[in-house]
């Protein structure tokens, strides 16, 4: 496949909701719709793509808040770790704490566990258990494009002090992306601009600790 990606940062969260498609057939895959689906589906409109599924690294309000009209705006399937599913059920409740309007609940139609290999239309994904952000967290590694969620930022890491949440589980993470990565595959986060591995190595604070 010839792969294409692109995003569109949306919500107060400033969240990277990712559109990757095939350059031939423009079949799209959706990683992460977070917020404002309106702005999204003008995104795909734009691009002349056809939506075939909508893959997420966990189910924080920010990460979630446009999979429920992407869903019914294309009838395309919905794929989620089956350890993201109380975070799921909570996403009305923490839109509350933070003073969001709620959308529905997205269906999942897809649950997903430990690391494997699937296929939606021609896309094949690697895909890889790292929790410690969540306790779902999951990375996906397309044609040398690695969709990491909030494990790791340019420069950082997520957060876990959140509800299910865990320092230890995610340093233990990381350690697992540095050995199942390839270096130099651009790494994609959920918040902040792209990097790699093999950047982070050298200028993450955070990963000198896995050198110690």
């Amino acid at each position: 496949m010839n792969i294409a990606v692109d995003f569109i940062t949306v919500g107060p969260f400033q969240e990277n909701t990712f559109i990757l498609w095939d350059k031939e057939s423009n079949s799209a895959l959706l990683v992460d719709p977070g917020d404002e689906p309106g702005e999204i589906i003008s995104k795909i409109k734009r691009l002349d793509l056809d939506p075939v599924g909508i893959i997420n690294t966990h189910a924080h309000l920010d990460h979630v808040g446009a999979v429920s009209k992407i869903k019914e705006e294309y009838s395309i399937p919905f794929y989620l770790n089956k350890n993201e599913k109380q975070i799921l059920e909570h996403y009305p409740e923490m839109c509350r704490m933070f003073g969001i309007n709620p959308n529905k609940i997205p269906t999942v139609d897809h649950w997903i566990s430990g690391d494997g290999e699937m296929k939606i239309d021609d896309f094949i994904i690697t895909y890889l258990e790292t929790p410690g952000h969540t306790p779902g967290g999951t990375t996906y590694m397309i044609d040398g494009h690695c969709f990491c969620g909030d494990s790791l930022f340019a420069g950082s890491i997520g957060r876990t002090d959140l509800p299910g949440g865990n320092f230890t589980t995610l340093m233990n993470s990381l350690e697992k992306l540095k050995d199942e990565l390839n270096h130099d595959w651009v790494i994609h986060p959920g918040h902040g601009p792209k990097t790699s591995m093999r950047y982070e190595l050298k200028h993450n604070p955070f990963l000198d600790l896995l050198n110690c």
